[in-house]
């Protein structure tokens, strides 16, 4: 069954200069394309929007400062499972538990800045397109 995911490569992965590698690993994944690509500065209302659920924790006003901090990308990608697939390719949150292969597992450092964020469900997948790309189709 073919899906959309949101995919962002987050501010430390373009300062990096990460974008080609990180785009290159969602590529070569037989069936996945990418259906839109944006380089932005994501604005506090959308980030809010987007981290509403964790609102009050201790990492949320960190969070939102370090995604303010510099451009990101902004993805949609599509195909055969990509949601699961792009979560698995993407590694755990913290880089030292991610494997070897993945991405957080290759690249990460610390925990906040972890490099690129994929919904984890349809529902979040449903939501989250309608907040960065709320004219695509």
């Amino acid at each position: 069954m073919s899906q959309r995911t949101l995919v962002l490569f987050k501010p430390d992965a373009v300062r990096r200069g990460l974008i080609g590698e990180l785009l290159g690993r969602i590529e070569s994944k037989a069936g996945w394309k990418v259906a839109a690509l944006e380089l932005r500065t994501l604005e506090k209302e959308t980030l809010e929007q987007h981290y509403a659920e964790h609102v009050g924790k201790p990492f949320y006003e960190p969070l939102v400062e370090f995604m303010q901090s510099g451009p990101s990308v902004v993805l949609v990608v599509e195909g055969e499972r990509v949601i699961e697939g792009v979560r698995a390719l993407a590694g755990p949150t913290d880089p030292i538990a991610a494997a070897p292969g993945s991405i957080r597992g290759d690249f990460g450092t610390i925990v906040r800045e972890n490099l690129i964020h994929a919904s984890d469900s349809e529902e979040s997948a449903e939501r989250e397109l309608k907040i960065f790309f709320p004219d695509f189709s």
